[in-house]
């Protein structure tokens, strides 16, 4: 664990910039806000910020219920050059995150380290199953009174990203689980879990069921045109209830490239499986269990989204990319 003493001495200006990964889910979002609340009790002020959109799902009512404020990176403007960034829930060089102004001198995550970068400070342990609840235990060492919107936000988080604590869990989410709960408001934890999914969304998951394709124990499928990230990833862990499926890939063509969900019960490392599948075309890692990628269009070609033969030998690449990693 980082000194903290020691890790806010070190800080230049008395505020900084809390920075999650792009499109943040629940857990990034708690993780964020709640080390906003610690860093307030040493006084030091900050800044939550992210690239993409929050207007989706389980991301979106968190925000609105909890009164989370959170600032896209578009709409900030007093961010200098040498501004101090604590990044949480990413790393620097990952597909998932952009290289904002200013310096990344913190990183705390509970991703796997698939890059060199080197920081001031940092505490990251792939064995925890969510960045929440390493900043709970941050906030439990300190001996802090937890608001019961800090506690709802970081135990949401956790529940989130370990799928109820049946996924990539660790003793530390279990006991920081288990220590949040008595502090949480289980009635807005009940809101957050219902009225997530839109209409619109019906699109995106009936695309992907007539898209499914099978082959051994891995499903993949395509969920269409500009699907959220966390409509990706939601619709990733639905196809897993597939009694005939362990792993699953799961992808939507955006504006700028496709974006993937992978998602295992444990047979093959779905982070080192989307680390190696896409290398050299794009980018990707995680968990063991859930993991994502990115892979950028070819920049010789025009208006790739409307090129259905570029984006159909495209699709067919990243899906045969996996199948061979997978499968051998």
């Amino acid at each position: 664990m980082i000194d903290l003493t020691k890790m806010i001495d070190s800080f230049t200006h008395r505020h900084v910039f809390i920075q999650t990964h792009n499109f943040p889910d629940p857990d990034a979002i708690a993780s964020a806000y709640g080390l906003q609340y610690l860093l307030h009790s040493r006084g030091l002020e900050s800044t939550i910020i992210y690239k993409g959109k929050v207007e989706h799902g389980s991301s979106n009512a968190m925000v609105k219920k909890l009164g989370i404020k959170i600032i896209e990176y578009s709409d900030m403007t007093e961010m200098s050059q040498d501004a101090e960034i604590i990044l949480v829930d990413s790393q620097k060089g990952n597909a998932n995150i952009i290289d904002m102004p200013g310096n990344e001198v913190v990183c705390i995550d509970h991703h796997p380290i698939f890059g060199k970068s080197q920081y001031t400070f940092s505490d990251i342990r792939p064995e925890v199953g969510a960045c929440a609840s390493m900043i709970a235990q941050y906030i439990f060492d300190e001996g802090l009174q937890i608001p019961d919107n800090i506690a709802t936000a970081l135990l949401y988080g956790i529940r989130i990203d370990t799928a109820g604590l049946s996924r990539g869990m660790s003793n530390l989410d279990l006991d920081m689980f288990y220590k949040l709960f008595n502090l949480a408001d289980r009635k807005k934890i009940a809101e957050l879990d219902n009225n997530t999914l839109r209409q619109t969304d019906l699109l995106a998951y009936s695309s992907a069921i007539n898209s499914i394709k099978t082959y051994g124990k891995t499903s993949y499928a395509n969920t269409g045109y500009n699907s959220p990230e966390p409509l990706i990833a939601a619709i990733s862990d639905f196809i897993m209830m597939l009694d005939t499926t362990d792993n699953t890939v799961v992808y939507s063509v955006k504006d700028d490239g496709i974006k993937i969900s992978v998602r295992s019960i444990g047979t093959i490392s779905a982070g080192k499986v989307a680390n190696q599948a896409l290398e050299g075309i794009g980018s990707g890692g995680g968990h063991e269990n859930m993991a994502g990628g990115f892979v950028p269009y070819d920049k010789r070609i025009t208006d790739p989204v409307h090129n259905d033969k570029y984006i159909s030998e495209l699709t067919n690449e990243i899906e045969q990319r996996f199948a061979n990693v997978i499968d051998g």
